[in-house]
């Protein structure tokens, strides 16, 4: 029998927890069920004002830094950390649902200074400048 999403992402977490648990932050289990796209479970790391929140289906999906009311997806915070030319490691393309963890983990601790250890003035100017890519992006995906 198949792990479902609440193993999973449990799975997951221990991946993560070595990164995480160094900076401060606690797990918290949060939402799990069925819903039209099938089992679902999410989780988030907390410490003070800052998030990381975590959804998993199938595999790990969301993945959206929080500080305070302030909220970027990891897709464009890491199109602002990365340096250019290079690519973060999630979400990769893996059969085994854990690799997500594993690529999250190596963009954690390569590319997120700023998310686990910076001041909140430079997560703020991170979560700023990722917006704002994003805006340019998508402007440039219009036709």
């Amino acid at each position: 029998m198949a792990a479902s999403p609440d193993e999973l992402l449990e799975a997951g977490r221990i991946i993560l927890d070595p990164i995480l648990t160094k900076h401060g932050f606690r797990w918290v289990a949060e939402r799990s069920g069925h819903s039209s796209g099938g089992n679902f479970a999410s989780g988030a790391y907390l410490r003070h004002t800052r998030r990381l929140e975590l959804h998993f289906r199938y595999s790990l999906g969301l993945v959206s830094y929080f500080l305070g009311d302030s909220q970027v997806s990891h897709a464009d915070y890491m199109r602002v950390a990365v340096s250019p030319g290079w690519r973060a490691a999630y979400p990769g393309f893996s059969q085994d649902p854990l690799d997500g963890f594993r690529h999250l983990a190596v963009d954690l601790a390569e590319h997120a200074t700023a998310f686990l250890s910076g001041t909140d003035e430079e997560l703020a100017a991170m979560i700023t400048a990722a917006t704002q890519s994003a805006v340019v992006a998508a402007k440039n995906r219009l036709p």
